[in-house]
């Protein structure tokens, strides 16, 4: 549970990291970076509460 707590929080730190050094220089690839990062954040999130999910009903059934 710690490890996606903590993937999840670092990928959110990583795509805002991106996004202030794209209002910085105006690259757009630092942009680009940050909409992939937040992709990626958008799915581990999903698979922490998949695992959430999983873990509830274990304890239902």
């Amino acid at each position: 549970m710690l490890v996606f707590r903590t993937l999840v929080f670092l990928l959110m730190v990583a795509g805002l990291l991106s996004f202030a050094v794209y209002l910085a220089t105006g690259e757009a690839r630092w942009r680009r970076l940050g909409l992939l990062i937040v992709r990626w954040t958008v799915i581990a999130a999903l698979g922490f509460f998949a695992v959430l999910l999983l873990q509830r009903l274990a304890l239902v059934l």
